[in-house]
Parts: C-alpha cells; sequence; structure tokens
C-alpha cells in the first residue's frame, strides 16, 4: 500500500509542479508575449495590409531577402503559424525553400522574441534554466542562438533551392520562377 501512496503522490507532484510553472509564465512570459502581440499588430494597422503585402513580394526577388529578410519580417509581425501565409508571394519554385528557412526560424529567434513561437517557447526556456544556474546571461544565449540560426536558416532555404531543381529535373516538372499573386 506504501508503494501505491508514493506513486500516487509523485502524480499529484507532477501536477503541482505544471501547476507552479504554469503560474510563473502568467506572471512572467506571457505578458510579455502578449504586449509584443499587441505591438505587431498595432504595427501592421499603422503600416497597412497593403504595404506589407508589397514588402513581401519585394523580398521575393533574390535569396537574401527571400531566406532572410521575408522569414524575419514575416515570423516577427505574423508569429507561428500565420507567418507562412507571406509565402503565398512567392514563386511556386521558392515556396518550399522559403517553408524551410520560416520554419527554422520561428524556432531559432524564441529566445529574443518569444511571441513569434509561444508554443515551442519551452524547448528554449528548458535551455536557458540550465545557462542561468550555470550563472550566464540567458539573453547572450538568445542572441547567439538567433545569429546562428539566421545564418542556417538562410543557408536552409539556398539549399532547398538546389534540392528543388533536383526533384523538378528528376520528376520532369517545371515550376514557375514568376510570382503570381491573386487577390484572395
Amino acid at each position: 500500500m506504501a508503494a501505491v501512496a508514493k506513486i500516487a503522490k509523485g502524480f499529484m507532484n507532477l501536477f503541482e509542479t505544471g501547476g507552479n510553472t504554469f503560474l510563473g509564465w502568467m506572471k512572467g512570459i506571457v505578458p510579455v508575449v502578449l504586449m509584443l502581440m499587441v505591438l505587431m499588430n498595432t504595427i501592421i494597422s499603422l503600416l497597412g495590409e497593403e504595404r506589407v503585402t508589397k514588402i513581401a513580394k519585394a523580398s521575393s526577388k533574390n535569396p537574401f531577402t527571400r531566406y532572410l529578410i521575408l522569414p524575419f519580417l514575416a515570423a516577427f509581425m505574423l508569429g507561428n503559424p500565420m507567418s507562412f501565409t507571406l509565402g503565398r508571394f512567392l514563386p511556386e519554385y521558392y515556396k518550399p525553400s522559403y517553408f524551410a528557412s520560416l520554419a527554422q526560424f520561428c524556432h531559432t529567434s524564441n529566445g529574443i522574441f518569444p511571441h513569434i513561437n509561444p508554443g515551442e517557447l519551452f524547448v528554449y526556456l528548458g535551455i536557458a534554466q540550465g545557462i542561468e544556474k550555470l550563472g550566464l546571461n540567458t539573453m547572450d544565449l538568445a542572441i547567439r542562438y538567433m545569429l546562428v540560426g539566421i545564418l542556417m536558416n538562410f543557408i536552409g532555404g539556398w539549399v532547398t533551392d538546389f534540392t528543388t531543381a533536383y526533384v523538378c529535373k528528376q520528376q520532369n516538372i517545371m515550376l514557375s520562377k514568376q510570382p503570381k499573386v491573386t487577390a484572395e
């Protein structure tokens, strides 16, 4: 009976720990994420959706803007998963590469911009907790994580361009490199 009671106590302790963690987030990270979301929606409202659309179209012209600037702007302003919608302005040929770059960016920028992907913030926070226990600065970690991420996201997007070319050739498919944006 003592073993069953010990297991039950451990089981309840798991939920108590989860509840305490949740309350900590409600006092710390949740208000920050909420305020960042309000700021981003305000910026989009002030700029106008049409201008944001023009920025996305202009970004499709070369690999640096496609896999560095557009993913950053999309993730920063729209967050995950809405940021993927800006890919609609890209030609079909570049959509897989944009997705590859953006999907990674939504993770690697979480330390500095938690509003981008709050659903996966626990990964960064778990690593940051270890850094804090070592007495190190978590902002240094967040900046390094983002800088390495930006470089690797760009490389990932560009490599996916080559992969797309290979698959198109292998499957004898021609994907357009011209943007075809239609009003939705």
